[in-house]
């Protein structure tokens, strides 16, 4: 995939799956209105589930690069660019490195809009909150002028953990994606090894296949 800037939506997540399940459907519809969307994946998620589909960590990166690309396939995204940093220890690696990363992409891609998680991370995973930390920071640091605008996912009800509830941020935009549904759980539906993960989501969150929405900074 190659960069074709200015992008309408840019992406910075941890790890392949972060991209699909709230919001796939909005990449969709931006990119059958002719725009062109991008994807940051700062791990090859190797320290995820493998139910029995590998039998190492190394062979889960491998496995789960190949969903990846099948998944950014059915949702047409354009632009993928895909790091090394490892799974399940952001936090250990230089926060300059994370912060430039995302410095870097911002200033190339020229995106409208970078999506990424919020101060809680949504669940409180530790790569989710370094990863929203490192992207703030690059935002921050760029001329007010020269800043896309910065969202969020954002569930439409406030965690019940205490230990979340501080870094929730109620959503503020709200697209109705459900044109989308089936090439959406398609998409989903790639990410073989996450299996229990897409279970548990459609268990606890099912409204937000067809509608994602958003915190708008």
């Amino acid at each position: 995939m190659t960069a074709s800037p200015p992008l309408k939506l840019l992406l910075i997540v941890p790890h392949p799956d972060d991209e699909v399940y709230g919001a796939a459907g909005t990449l969709m519809e931006y990119v059958e209105a002719g725009h062109t969307v991008g994807l940051v994946t700062l791990t090859h998620g190797e320290a995820g589930r493998t139910l029995g589909l590998a039998d190492s960590p190394e062979a889960l990166g491998r496995l789960r690069d190949v969903e990846l690309k099948a998944c950014l396939d059915e949702i047409g995204v354009q632009v993928h660019e895909h790091h090394d940093f490892p799974d399940k220890d952001l936090q250990g690696q230089p926060f300059d490195l994370l912060v430039q990363v995302a410095h870097s992409v911002m200033l190339r891609w020229r995106p409208e809009t970078v999506l990424t998680f919020p101060p809680n991370g949504s669940n409180g995973h530790p790569d989710h909150v370094t990863t929203h930390r490192a992207v703030k920071a690059a935002w921050d640091s760029l001329p007010e002028t020269e800043r896309p605008l910065l969202w969020y996912y954002a569930g439409p009800t406030p965690p019940e953990q205490p230990e979340l509830q501080a870094g929730y941020l109620p959503p503020n935009v709200t697209r109705d994606v459900s044109r989308f549904i089936t090439r959406k759980l398609t998409a989903i539906a790639c990410h073989r090894t996450q299996a229990l993960s897409t279970v548990d989501f459609i268990r606890r969150f099912a409204s937000r296949i067809t509608t994602e929405s958003f915190h708008q900074v």
